[in-house]
């Protein structure tokens, strides 16, 4: 399989992904564009294919992040927009439906942690 065809098919999943509801959600983490350095923030929903986070300073659709979750590897995503300081962004790799799953048990909508 040709890196073409594999690309084609994670675009077809994430907006397959992407029509299915984002949970709504608060989570304290860390946004990293490439090149620069880590910044607080507060991701504000969140699916298989993507999430949205506050990005006060713009961040450019098509830039690569990082974004880091407590107790989780750093996860590599491309900015999709940017308004009024908050970015969207889709991640390189599909969450994992178990990850997500396990993200979504362990945090109210508050941002409190659920041990």
């Amino acid at each position: 399989m040709s890196m073409q065809n594999t690309i084609g098919r994670y675009e077809v999943a994430a907006q397959e992904d992407r029509s299915a509801p984002r949970t709504r959600i608060m989570i304290p983490a860390q946004l990293r564009a490439s090149g620069s350095r880590a910044f607080q923030t507060v991701v504000n929903d969140l699916s298989l294919s993507g999430f949205s986070a506050t990005a006060l300073n713009r961040m450019h659709p098509g830039s690569i992040c990082w974004l880091t979750l407590p107790g989780l590897e750093s996860l590599q995503a491309e900015v999709v927009w940017w308004e009024n300081g908050v970015a969207g962004c889709a991640f390189t790799n599909l969450l994992s439906p178990i990850v997500h799953d396990n993200i979504l048990a362990r945090y109210r909508g508050d941002g409190s942690f659920k041990g």
